[in-house]
């Protein structure tokens, strides 16, 4: 069995035309807002991170919908078909390691009913290891990631996604981080729920150590 080792989360959300610390150098002056209310945004965009530890390459996938655990799967078959299936070619199964809360929390029926179709579609057996609540600062994608991501974009007000994406990939370290975006322009609601039947005969086999943030997603044959 060959795994693919990927690291998966979602940073904060960003609302549009709010002021952002740091400094950044412009030929004219922009107008910015002074306090960063979600509700005096013009919008927003929720940016979903992957970082693949092995090649210490980055992928964000953006979007301006919601931060659901549609979206959260749909981000890793994105970067699969893209470049994950040319970089692993003989893998047979996805280890994905994410934070324990959000779109992808450890108790989301949701985000495991999404993970099996996220198998079946990419025809992988997937794992997942969670991490324990308020451990996510241990996430590699924080610091290898999106710690760059941040620095990349420091100042810049974000007035559209070209702009968003634009300093995104900009991102880089001296250790050779590449960094790719796209934008995923589907709608994604909220307020869905599993049925009882799905939570009672859902798809999961969970692992005799730390069962709550440790399994896979059994594929049928």
């Amino acid at each position: 069995m060959v795994s693919q080792s990927s690291e998966l989360t979602r940073k904060k959300r960003v609302d549009w035309h709010n002021s952002r610390e740091g400094k950044t150098y412009t030929q004219v002056p922009v107008e910015t807002l002074d306090h960063d209310f979600p509700s005096a945004g013009e919008g927003k965009l929720i940016p979903h991170g992957i970082y693949d530890v092995v090649r210490n390459e980055g992928h964000l996938n953006l979007n301006t919908s919601h931060d659901t655990s549609e979206f959260c799967c749909d981000s890793i078959a994105h970067w699969w078909e893209l470049y994950g299936s040319k970089n692993y070619q003989n893998a047979t199964s996805l280890l994905i390691l994410c934070d324990g809360g959000g779109s992808n929390s450890s108790r989301s029926h949701l985000f495991k009913k999404a993970l099996i179709e996220l198998a079946e579609k990419l025809r992988l057996e997937i794992r997942v290891a969670h991490y324990p609540p308020y451990c996510s600062k241990h996430n590699p994608i924080e610091h290898r990631l999106f710690a760059h991501v941040t620095r990349a974009c420091q100042g810049v007000v974000f007035h559209s996604v070209a702009i968003a994406k634009q300093f995104m990939q900009k991102a880089k370290t001296n250790t050779g981080l590449k960094v790719t975006v796209d934008v995923l322009t589907e709608i994604y609601e909220t307020g869905k729920k599993c049925t009882a039947d799905f939570i009672q005969n859902m798809q999961i086999i969970r692992d005799e150590y730390l069962p709550k943030w440790n399994y896979r997603v059994w594929l049928h044959a």
